[in-house]
Protein backbone atom coordinates (compact mmCIF):
# COMPACT_ATOMS: atom_id res chain seq x y z
CA UNK A 1 0.00 0.00 0.00
CA UNK A 2 0.90 3.61 -0.60
CA UNK A 3 2.07 5.50 2.44
CA UNK A 4 0.39 8.49 1.03
CA UNK A 5 -2.66 6.13 1.08
CA UNK A 6 -5.62 7.45 3.55
CA UNK A 7 -5.72 4.02 5.04
CA UNK A 8 -2.53 4.56 6.64
CA UNK A 9 -2.19 5.83 10.10
CA UNK A 10 -0.56 9.35 10.42
CA UNK A 11 0.65 7.84 13.77
CA UNK A 12 1.21 4.33 14.30
CA UNK A 13 2.21 2.67 17.81
CA UNK A 14 2.38 -0.95 19.03
CA UNK A 15 3.46 -2.29 22.65
CA UNK A 16 5.43 0.74 23.28
CA UNK A 17 7.12 0.91 26.57
CA UNK A 18 9.33 3.76 27.53
CA UNK A 19 10.90 3.71 31.46
CA UNK A 20 13.04 6.17 32.68
CA UNK A 21 15.52 4.55 35.22
CA UNK A 22 13.42 1.62 35.06
CA UNK A 23 10.10 3.32 36.21
CA UNK A 24 7.33 2.62 33.26
CA UNK A 25 5.95 6.06 31.80
CA UNK A 26 4.39 4.59 29.23
CA UNK A 27 3.01 1.05 29.76
CA UNK A 28 1.64 -1.54 26.50
CA UNK A 29 0.29 1.41 24.44
CA UNK A 30 -1.14 0.53 21.37
CA UNK A 31 -2.87 3.29 19.38
CA UNK A 32 -3.34 4.57 15.59
CA UNK A 33 -4.20 8.52 14.66
CA UNK A 34 -5.84 8.89 11.92
CA UNK A 35 -4.55 11.46 8.59
CA UNK A 36 -6.51 14.47 8.21
CA UNK A 37 -7.47 14.81 12.51
CA UNK A 38 -6.81 17.00 15.17
CA UNK A 39 -6.12 14.69 18.05
CA UNK A 40 -5.68 15.73 21.85
CA UNK A 41 -3.32 13.92 24.36
CA UNK A 42 -5.11 14.09 27.44
CA UNK A 43 -4.31 12.92 31.11
CA UNK A 44 -2.75 13.82 34.14
CA UNK A 45 0.56 15.29 35.39
CA UNK A 46 3.11 11.99 34.61
CA UNK A 47 0.68 10.34 32.72
CA UNK A 48 3.44 10.00 29.68
CA UNK A 49 1.88 12.56 26.94
CA UNK A 50 5.03 14.36 26.54
CA UNK A 51 7.26 10.76 26.24
CA UNK A 52 4.53 9.90 23.84
CA UNK A 53 5.68 12.85 21.67
CA UNK A 54 9.25 11.97 21.86
CA UNK A 55 9.17 8.61 21.46
CA UNK A 56 6.98 9.43 18.32
CA UNK A 57 9.82 12.06 17.49
CA UNK A 58 12.64 8.90 18.15
CA UNK A 59 13.88 11.37 20.98
CA UNK A 60 13.76 8.75 23.89
CA UNK A 61 14.78 5.00 23.88
CA UNK A 62 12.24 2.59 23.63
CA UNK A 63 11.77 -0.63 26.13
CA UNK A 64 9.57 -2.80 23.44
CA UNK A 65 7.65 -2.04 20.36
CA UNK A 66 7.61 0.40 17.61
CA UNK A 67 6.41 3.89 16.70
CA UNK A 68 5.34 4.28 12.71
CA UNK A 69 5.02 7.70 10.99
CA UNK A 70 2.75 7.05 7.59
CA UNK A 71 4.06 3.16 8.19
CA UNK A 72 7.76 4.40 8.26
CA UNK A 73 10.20 5.10 11.02
CA UNK A 74 10.90 8.67 12.27
CA UNK A 75 13.94 8.76 10.64
CA UNK A 76 12.69 8.41 6.83
CA UNK A 77 10.43 10.93 7.41
CA UNK A 78 12.25 13.83 10.14
CA UNK A 79 11.67 16.66 7.73
CA UNK A 80 7.84 15.90 7.70
CA UNK A 81 6.99 15.71 11.20
CA UNK A 82 7.31 19.13 12.93
CA UNK A 83 7.46 19.66 16.65
CA UNK A 84 6.26 22.20 19.06
CA UNK A 85 8.07 21.73 22.27
CA UNK A 86 6.57 23.14 25.94
CA UNK A 87 8.16 26.55 26.21
CA UNK A 88 9.48 25.89 29.68
CA UNK A 89 11.95 23.96 27.55
CA UNK A 90 13.64 26.32 24.85
CA UNK A 91 16.31 28.60 26.04
CA UNK A 92 14.71 31.98 25.81
CA UNK A 93 17.93 33.52 26.20
CA UNK A 94 19.24 32.74 22.75
CA UNK A 95 19.97 35.39 20.72
CA UNK A 96 18.14 34.90 17.91
CA UNK A 97 15.19 37.09 16.40
CA UNK A 98 11.69 35.40 15.68
CA UNK A 99 12.32 35.14 11.98
CA UNK A 100 15.32 33.38 12.32
CA UNK A 101 13.30 31.22 15.17
CA UNK A 102 11.11 30.39 12.20
CA UNK A 103 13.97 29.87 9.26
CA UNK A 104 15.10 27.04 11.74
CA UNK A 105 12.04 25.41 10.28
CA UNK A 106 13.50 25.41 6.49
CA UNK A 107 16.84 23.54 7.53
CA UNK A 108 15.00 20.39 7.02
CA UNK A 109 14.11 21.36 3.43
CA UNK A 110 17.11 23.16 2.60
CA UNK A 111 20.19 21.59 4.51
CA UNK A 112 21.70 22.86 7.63
CA UNK A 113 24.90 23.62 5.83
CA UNK A 114 23.38 25.92 3.31
CA UNK A 115 21.95 29.33 3.26
CA UNK A 116 17.59 29.74 3.18
CA UNK A 117 17.34 31.18 0.30
CA UNK A 118 15.00 34.13 -0.83
CA UNK A 119 11.67 31.18 -1.40
CA UNK A 120 12.50 30.14 2.49
CA UNK A 121 13.04 33.41 3.79
CA UNK A 122 9.59 34.56 2.06
CA UNK A 123 7.62 31.22 3.30
CA UNK A 124 8.84 32.09 7.21
CA UNK A 125 7.47 35.42 6.88
CA UNK A 126 4.80 34.24 5.52
CA UNK A 127 4.27 32.05 8.62
CA UNK A 128 5.09 34.85 11.09
CA UNK A 129 2.20 37.04 9.32
CA UNK A 130 -0.14 34.14 9.70
CA UNK A 131 0.64 34.08 13.65
CA UNK A 132 -0.24 37.79 13.73
CA UNK A 133 3.85 38.00 14.58
CA UNK A 134 4.98 40.39 11.60
CA UNK A 135 5.63 43.32 13.29
CA UNK A 136 7.93 41.23 16.05
CA UNK A 137 10.53 39.81 13.06
CA UNK A 138 13.69 41.51 14.53
CA UNK A 139 12.80 40.79 18.19
CA UNK A 140 14.99 39.02 20.03
CA UNK A 141 12.83 36.10 21.63
CA UNK A 142 13.72 36.46 25.23
CA UNK A 143 12.04 40.11 24.96
CA UNK A 144 8.45 38.59 23.63
CA UNK A 145 5.35 37.53 25.90
CA UNK A 146 4.68 33.78 26.62
CA UNK A 147 1.90 34.13 23.94
CA UNK A 148 4.19 35.71 21.40
CA UNK A 149 6.64 33.36 22.37
CA UNK A 150 4.52 30.34 21.57
CA UNK A 151 3.37 32.10 18.48
CA UNK A 152 6.95 31.94 16.81
CA UNK A 153 7.11 28.37 17.56
CA UNK A 154 3.64 27.99 15.93
CA UNK A 155 5.53 29.87 12.79
CA UNK A 156 8.62 27.96 12.96
CA UNK A 157 6.10 24.83 12.55
CA UNK A 158 4.21 26.02 9.80
CA UNK A 159 7.28 27.28 7.53
CA UNK A 160 8.57 23.65 7.94
CA UNK A 161 5.48 22.34 5.76
CA UNK A 162 5.03 19.39 7.35
CA UNK A 163 2.60 16.44 7.20
CA UNK A 164 2.38 15.76 10.73
CA UNK A 165 2.35 18.24 13.53
CA UNK A 166 3.11 17.24 17.22
CA UNK A 167 2.62 19.91 19.50
CA UNK A 168 3.70 19.79 23.74
CA UNK A 169 0.84 22.19 25.52
CA UNK A 170 0.60 25.11 22.65
CA UNK A 171 -2.37 26.22 24.56
CA UNK A 172 -0.80 26.39 28.03
CA UNK A 173 -0.69 30.03 29.77
CA UNK A 174 -1.48 31.72 26.77
CA UNK A 175 -4.13 34.71 26.32
CA UNK A 176 -7.30 34.47 24.75
CA UNK A 177 -6.34 36.42 21.27
CA UNK A 178 -3.70 34.25 20.85
CA UNK A 179 -5.57 30.74 21.67
CA UNK A 180 -7.95 32.00 19.30
CA UNK A 181 -5.56 32.39 16.53
CA UNK A 182 -3.45 28.73 16.97
CA UNK A 183 -6.79 26.82 17.10
CA UNK A 184 -7.31 28.86 14.06
CA UNK A 185 -4.63 27.78 12.52
CA UNK A 186 -4.49 24.02 13.09
CA UNK A 187 -8.00 23.79 12.06
CA UNK A 188 -6.54 25.27 8.79
CA UNK A 189 -3.67 22.69 8.98
CA UNK A 190 -6.28 19.93 9.39
CA UNK A 191 -8.44 21.34 6.57
CA UNK A 192 -5.15 21.30 3.83
CA UNK A 193 -5.02 17.54 5.01
CA UNK A 194 -2.21 17.73 7.75
CA UNK A 195 -2.58 16.10 10.76
CA UNK A 196 -1.99 18.11 14.56
CA UNK A 197 -1.47 15.60 18.03
CA UNK A 198 -1.61 18.33 20.44
CA UNK A 199 -0.66 17.44 24.08
CA UNK A 200 -3.59 19.81 25.89
CA UNK A 201 -4.38 20.42 29.66
CA UNK A 202 -7.88 22.00 29.55
CA UNK A 203 -10.62 19.60 29.11
CA UNK A 204 -13.62 21.37 28.97
CA UNK A 205 -12.16 22.58 24.89
CA UNK A 206 -11.60 19.35 24.27
CA UNK A 207 -14.74 18.58 22.80
CA UNK A 208 -14.97 21.82 21.21
CA UNK A 209 -11.29 22.28 19.48
CA UNK A 210 -10.69 18.47 18.58
CA UNK A 211 -12.16 15.39 16.66
CA UNK A 212 -10.33 13.02 18.00
CA UNK A 213 -8.61 12.53 21.55
CA UNK A 214 -5.94 9.99 23.18
CA UNK A 215 -7.00 9.63 27.20
CA UNK A 216 -3.46 8.43 28.88
CA UNK A 217 -2.41 7.58 32.14
CA UNK A 218 0.90 5.44 31.96
CA UNK A 219 -1.54 3.10 30.12
CA UNK A 220 -3.56 4.07 27.30
CA UNK A 221 -7.26 3.97 28.42
CA UNK A 222 -9.13 4.58 25.45
CA UNK A 223 -8.48 6.74 22.05
CA UNK A 224 -10.58 7.93 18.75
CA UNK A 225 -13.12 10.14 18.13
CA UNK A 226 -13.78 12.25 20.77
CA UNK A 227 -17.90 12.34 20.30
CA UNK A 228 -17.03 8.32 21.41
CA UNK A 229 -14.37 7.73 23.47
CA UNK A 230 -14.89 11.40 25.53
CA UNK A 231 -17.04 10.47 28.10
CA UNK A 232 -17.06 10.68 31.88
CA UNK A 233 -16.45 7.04 33.03
CA UNK A 234 -13.29 6.89 31.17
CA UNK A 235 -12.23 10.39 31.74
CA UNK A 236 -12.42 9.23 35.26
CA UNK A 237 -10.34 5.71 34.66
CA UNK A 238 -7.84 8.32 33.03
CA UNK A 239 -7.98 10.42 36.20
CA UNK A 240 -8.40 7.99 39.06
CA UNK A 241 -11.67 9.50 40.11
CA UNK A 242 -10.16 12.79 41.28
CA UNK A 243 -12.83 15.12 42.70
CA UNK A 244 -11.02 18.11 41.58
CA UNK A 245 -11.98 17.65 38.22
CA UNK A 246 -15.50 16.20 38.44
CA UNK A 247 -16.89 19.58 37.77
CA UNK A 248 -15.11 19.75 34.17
CA UNK A 249 -15.93 16.07 33.44
CA UNK A 250 -19.98 17.25 33.80
CA UNK A 251 -19.38 20.25 31.21
CA UNK A 252 -17.34 18.09 28.66
CA UNK A 253 -19.89 15.15 28.84
CA UNK A 254 -22.71 18.01 28.66
CA UNK A 255 -21.14 19.23 25.69
CA UNK A 256 -20.74 16.16 23.78
CA UNK A 257 -24.44 15.63 24.66
CA UNK A 258 -25.58 18.27 23.45
CA UNK A 259 -23.45 17.88 20.25
CA UNK A 260 -25.05 14.31 19.52
CA UNK A 261 -28.48 15.80 19.64
CA UNK A 262 -27.75 18.27 16.73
Amino acid sequence: MDNSSPQIPALEVHDLTVAYHSNPVLWDVDLQVPQKSLTAIVGPNGAGKSTLLKAALGLVSLGSGYVRIFNQEIKALRSEVAYVPQRESVDWDFPVNALDVVLMGRYGKCGWIKRPTKVDREIAENALQQMGMQDFASRQIGELSGGQQQRVFLARALAQEAKLYLMDEPLAGVDATTEKIIIDTLNQLKNSGQTIIVVHHDLQTVPEYFDHAILLNVRLVAAGAVTEIFTKENLIKTYGGRLTILEELRDSVHKITEGRKI
